[in-house]
């Protein structure tokens, strides 16, 4: 029988990648757009507050958890509250550009398509930042939360009126909370090892740092996962030839994966080779 051997397809590390200075200058761009966009958003605090009180009853009205369970845990000791704190100064931005240049680096199939969904992400952020300015929990009286930062340090964020760096009334959605869950999203489709389904450990520990350093609300968690998720089903992950990467398919083994798996190359019939079989009588002899 003549046949033919199927090729080994190429890895993901076979995908040419961007040019570096592209890339540094259109990721540079996009935060400097973001930072720009978010002081648009400052002096809106009479509306700030208004939509913090609004969140804060819808919360109590669905009984979502209060975010006062989650402080009075980091409250037991200085140690942790002070760890919490520094996590969510010094985590944030590091980790999602190591993120980043670390697909680039090892995984370019993988690359684009995931700095496409942040960059969607961030995009549909702060234009709700804009129409939804949002004070957080440590500013909002009723919540009865302790302003962490402020206390134990260290702080990210300065007196409200003077802060001229940062738009403190953008609370939802939050890009602490989306950012890292994106990372654990692209960290496991990237990789497989057996483990990668701890990197869902990291916006577990954003959501809980967060919430108990009162800097969002629940609900600023839940519509960032909702706007990744919209952002994740609208940008499919794609190989240069528009399948999907290898590393995304399901790993279950076929007869063709078994023998590459073994150092040999199978044997894969032709379409006219199969009819021609399907055609044979049944009990005829071969």
């Amino acid at each position: 029988m003549n046949a033919r051997t199927e090729p080994a397809p190429a890895g993901s590390d076979a995908i040419a990648r961007p040019p570096l200075v592209r890339e540094l200058l259109l990721v540079a761009g996009l935060f400097l757009v973001y930072k720009l966009g978010r002081q648009l958003a400052t002096g809106h605090t009479g509306e700030a507050f208004h939509n913090a009180h609004r969140v804060w009853d819808l919360e109590r009205a669905v009984h979502l958890p209060g975010e006062g369970a989650v402080q009075s845990l980091l409250l037991h000791g200085d140690v942790l509250v002070h760890i919490a704190n520094t996590y969510y100064a010094a985590v944030h931005f590091p980790a999602t550009a190591a993120f980043l240049v670390w697909l680039y680096l090892r995984r370019p199939a993988h690359y684009v398509w995931a700095r496409r969904v942040l960059a969607a992400v961030t995009a549909a952020a702060l234009a709700l930042h804009l129409l939804f300015p949002l004070a957080p929990p440590r500013m909002l009286a009723a919540t009865g939360l302790v302003d962490t930062a402020r206390v134990y340090g260290p702080s990210v964020y300065g007196a409200p009126a003077t802060d001229s760096l940062s738009n403190q009334f953008a609370a939802m959605p939050s890009l602490h909370f989306g950012w890292a869950l994106m990372v654990a999203v692209g960290l496991i489709a990237a990789t497989r090892s057996r483990w990668r389904w701890l990197w869902l450990l990291h916006p577990l520990l954003t959501l809980l740092v967060i919430v108990g350093t009162a800097n969002h609300y629940w609900l600023d968690a839940i519509v960032a996962a909702g706007l990744l998720g919209l952002a994740l089903a609208a940008i499919l992950p794609q190989t240069s030839s528009g399948g999907t990467p290898l590393s995304l398919r399901s790993p279950h083994r076929t007869a063709t994966t078994a023998g590459r798996a073994q150092g040999r190359l199978v044997p894969v019939q032709t379409q006219a080779e199969v009819r021609a079989e399907e055609q044979v009588p049944a009990g005829a002899g071969r």
